[in-house]
């Protein structure tokens, strides 16, 4: 138990039933009245974004996140299936709560994934992944009225937008956190 003055953001806490990571604080003292703490924090199971207020001096149950580095192997049907490659065991992660990581995921690539107390929260992936260009239209010449990019989609199936100069069959670099094309491989 730690003092809700002394959260900083990353930390994690239990409050209300529910683990929460900090992501920013407010401390607002006046002089007519007690501090007031105000924490914009994250769910870790359902990955809302909540504010919470509290009095100075409430208590708060610290939690210990375990992050482990695991591989992507196949997607099951049901979930997707990831190895520790330390240790061999395999895990299953519904696939409603990773819609977003199919898209930059392919086999034998890695990512980061969340346990507390054996329960996964979550997976974090790498900010920039490399994935091959399946099918794109052939560049227009002189099309150059606004942006010059084009529609191109990856290998996991996402549609990006890319430059003119980028055909079918190259690799390049994404941002796993906007989606957006960055770079060529």
């Amino acid at each position: 138990m730690i003092s809700c003055n002394d959260l900083r953001p990353g930390m994690g806490f239990k409050y209300d039933g529910n683990i929460f990571t900090v992501l920013d604080t407010w401390h607002n003292k006046t002089a007519m009245r007690q501090m007031v703490i105000k924490i914009k924090a994250k769910n870790l199971r359902t990955g809302s974004i909540t504010d919470i207020s509290m009095t100075g001096g409430d208590k708060v149950e610290t939690i210990h996140l375990e992050k482990r580095e695991m591989q992507y192997l196949y997607d099951d049907g049901m979930g997707l299936v990831f190895m520790d490659t330390e240790n061999y065991e395999q895990v299953s992660i519904n696939k409603d709560r990773l819609k977003w990581e199919m898209n930059f995921l392919k086999e034998n690539g890695t990512a980061e994934i969340t346990y507390y107390e054996g329960e996964i929260l979550g997976i974090a992936l790498p900010s920039k992944v490399t994935l091959r260009i399946v099918e794109t239209e052939p560049a227009v010449r002189g099309d150059t009225a606004k942006t010059a990019t084009k529609d191109a989609t990856l290998e996991t199936g996402f549609v990006i937008r890319v430059p003119l100069f980028v055909g079918q069959d190259e690799e390049v670099i994404v941002r796993t956190d906007t989606g957006e094309y960055d770079s060529r491989a």
